[in-house]
């Protein structure tokens, strides 16, 4: 499970055993949990624990770091 950042307490990442699916992000802080892909829009596809106000700094953050998040993703499952 790479990590690919760290914010405001939440760590983002995603699974290895993804690579099949389009790209996505997960984000965790305690034992709170998130999916959201990245595109073309930015999309939460589901949660646990978070409430509408994290999940919309979650977005944010992933938003901002869009760029950082594909290249990750595409860098670790060797797509261009």
């Amino acid at each position: 499970m790479p990590t690919v950042l760290r914010r405001d307490g939440f760590r983002f990442f995603f699974h290895s055993n993804e690579g099949n699916e389009p790209p996505h992000v997960h984000v965790a802080q305690a034992e709170r949990r998130a999916k959201l892909r990245l595109g073309p829009d930015v999309e939460l596809a589901w949660s646990y624990g978070f409430r509408q106000n994290e999940l919309s700094a979650i977005k944010k953050i992933v938003m901002e770091s869009r760029d950082r998040f594909e290249e990750a993703w595409h860098e670790h499952f060797g797509r261009a």
